[in-house]
């Protein structure tokens, strides 16, 4: 499924996003960019701000929910056409459920056995979560160990300022919270946060 994404991915992580916001929201951050989008599933609404967006989604976007923590998650997230699966932990009878069901599966990771783990359930790419605690030194090193081409993607702490260090230490997308996304910000410094990140990663592409 990343086969058909031909830009740096960014995860847009929408920790709160109610229905009632997905119109603003989402046209700020697709128009930025955004082709890849989460709703964590730990707050009020989260599905329902799934299918909202999945409806306003331009051609190539991939909406989706996190913290998805069991199958019945996957299955909900599947029921209003989410083809995301973010998960905080590796769990490979989870990772295999979302994988049937047509999911782009990024379950999360901090130590190589996790990434392995989720690796042989079918993963498309690794959260490295929380990225703050891994580290770039860690995640460097379990690069050196993991099949070539792994997609890696932190989350947790990253800003535009960090994403070229975090690159140097192998990741190949982001996950991006409330540096980018808080609710009830104003559409004005949502819009400018999503540029300055889209404008970080193009750099990387250059």
């Amino acid at each position: 499924m990343l086969a058909e994404y031909t830009g740096l991915p960014l995860v847009a992580i929408l920790r709160g996003l109610t229905a009632a916001e997905v119109p603003t929201v989402g046209a700020i951050l697709f128009d930025a960019g955004f082709r890849l989008l989460e709703v964590p599933l730990n707050r009020p609404g989260a599905l329902e701000a799934i299918e909202a967006l999945v409806r306003m989604a331009p051609e190539g976007a991939i909406v989706g929910g996190g913290t998805m923590l069991t199958e019945a998650n996957v299955d909900a997230v599947a029921a209003v056409g989410g083809r995301l699966f973010v998960a905080p932990n590796c769990n490979p009878s989870v990772i295999r459920h979302a994988r049937a069901a047509g999911m782009l599966c990024a379950p999360g990771v901090a130590t190589p056995s996790e990434a392995f783990a989720a690796l042989e359930a079918g993963a498309h790419a690794l959260k490295i979560f929380p990225a703050e605690m891994v580290g770039m030194a860690s995640l460097l090193a379990m690069k050196a160990v993991l099949p070539h081409g792994t997609v890696v993607w932190p989350v947790g702490g990253v800003t535009p300022g960090s994403m070229l260090q975090w690159a140097r230490a192998g990741a190949t997308g982001f996950g991006i919270g409330s540096a980018l996304y808080t609710p009830q910000l104003s559409p004005v410094e949502l819009k400018q946060r999503a540029h300055k990140f889209i404008s970080a990663a193009n750099e990387l592409l250059t």
